[in-house]
């Protein structure tokens, strides 16, 4: 898989896009450079984040180890951060003689010194300010880098696309009457115009992702440069981010190979969790995977031709605890089935702040007042969507069964990763703490909501 050039990564991350790319079938998406990249690399059509919100899953994609692990459980600007022994991948790769930078969007912790990039800059996560200042920094990386052997780099971009709001005056919105409305959402006028919105934000998100491969490729750096665009979870809309229904926890991740070394492109069908990027990446970079690693490395199989027909994994387990509120809810996930379970008694969705405040939130506003089930079970081939849970009232013995032995999995995957739910008397007033000094410091004004670092309350925006 390796060979003794010393490859490099470059890394672009977004918020809240799930998999609302041309390439996994949303055919009324504007996203040709991104599509261009699929078609390229390795497009991964069952990658999961490990949480569907941001610093939870994002804590994973870079640490290969899961929230309960690592520590981040929540939320980084209302407060959580990593435990103090975890490794990330910018200090793995600096400790292996690899030169790391960060421009724009993190959203692990409220002190970016601590990622361990030796240069970053996340004072603006717009696209735009991203591009430029990564694209700079390319094309002065062959001087800057020139060194005998010479320095490999990891490159991260981080935008802030494609997270609310979507103002027009940035984002000029798709046709509304073009839109597909998924299954979840009612179809009005306003559900339409908010999905027009979100297109926009892809437009132009994707249209810088073009101009950063282009620096690439200009400067030749494409030849021993591993290119990985990911996102970190569902799309900012009811029964998806913060939920874990597929639309909440199912990511886009395209992963484009070298072009020395003249990879086949492929779409690896086989399931990829969050926590498995890293390894992944490291055995890709001819690394030694660190043994506190909680992922599986897919690197042996994701260029494997033919495929090979044992997989890595047989199942993807996701979780929630904290977003604006404690909301407990695991899930187990194989090809056939969607096995949930919900600790605490809730509605059918807990809205979170900026999901609750938009035109999809408020339609489904009164549809969402009914208690949610204890357990779930979705059969993913013949309710793909998740809308018919087969533990209600006409349960049979078979769904009976099946859910009992992905109840079983997930139990044993939570005492394997120490994975500790609090009382429902101490998770509301942990979150309510959390929650309640957040807002305090910023009203309703939520920081989430800004691409500008000062605004989120970081003062240390540069190293």
């Amino acid at each position: 898989m390796t060979d003794p050039i010393k490859d490099n990564v470059l890394i672009v991350h977004w918020h809240d896009l799930g998999r609302y790319l041309g390439a996994y079938g949303h055919a009324d998406v504007s996203s040709p450079r991104l599509d261009r990249l699929a078609a390229e690399g390795i497009r991964f059509t069952r990658a999961h984040a490990t949480a569907p919100l941001c610093s939870p899953s994002r804590g994973s994609l870079f640490t290969g180890r899961y929230p309960q692990s690592n520590g981040l459980v929540g939320l980084a600007h209302h407060g959580w951060e990593y435990r103090p022994d975890v490794r990330t991948l910018p200090q793995i790769l600096a400790d292996a003689g690899w030169y790391t930078a960060l421009f724009g969007m993190q959203h692990e912790t409220s002190y970016p010194a601590r990622l361990g990039f030796a240069e970053f800059d996340v004072s603006n996560s717009y696209c735009e300010y991203v591009v430029e200042q990564a694209t700079a920094w390319l094309q002065d990386a062959p001087r800057l880098l020139d060194e005998t052997p010479r320095q490999p780099f990891l490159l991260t971009a981080g935008f802030f696309e494609t997270h609310r709001p979507y103002p027009p005056e940035r984002y000029e919105p798709a046709d509304p009457t073009t839109v597909t409305v998924p299954d979840y959402l009612p179809d009005t006028d306003e559900v339409r115009q908010d999905l027009a919105d979100f297109y926009g934000a892809i437009a132009v998100a994707d249209a810088a992702v073009g101009r950063l491969l282009d620096a690439l490729s200009a400067t030749g750096l494409d030849r021993n440069t591993w290119v990985v665009f990911m996102t970190d979870h569902g799309p900012a809309l009811p029964r998806a981010k913060s939920t874990l229904y597929d639309a909440g926890t199912g990511i886009a991740l395209i992963v484009r190979p070298p072009s020395r070394l003249r990879y086949a492109a492929k779409v690896y069908d086989e399931l990829f969790s969050g926590v498995d990027l890293l390894p992944t990446l490291l055995e890709l970079l001819g690394l030694e995977v660190p043994a506190d690693v909680e992922g599986i490395s897919h690197a042996a199989t994701v260029g494997a031709s033919p495929p090979i027909d044992t997989p890595v994994r047989t199942a993807v387990y996701t979780t929630k605890t904290y977003h604006d509120s404690f909301d407990p809810i695991r899930a187990v996930r194989t090809k056939d089935y969607s096995y949930i379970e919900n600790y605490a008694a809730r509605p059918l969705l807990d809205l979170p702040l900026d999901i609750a405040d938009s035109a999809p939130g408020k339609a489904v506003a009164p549809l969402i007042g009914g208690r949610r089930p204890e357990r779930e079970l979705y059969d993913l081939t013949d309710d793909p969507t998740e809308s018919h849970n087969l533990l209600g009232e006409d349960a049979t013995d078979k769904s009976e069964a099946i859910a009992d032995d992905l109840a079983l999995l997930l139990h044993d995957w939570r005492l394997k990763t120490r994975d500790v739910i609090p009382s429902e008397f101490v998770g509301v007033r942990i979150s309510e703490r959390y929650t309640e000094t957040y807002l305090s410091i910023h009203g309703r004004v939520l920081a989430s909501r800004s691409a500008i670092a000062a605004d989120r309350g970081i003062e240390e925006d540069h190293s």
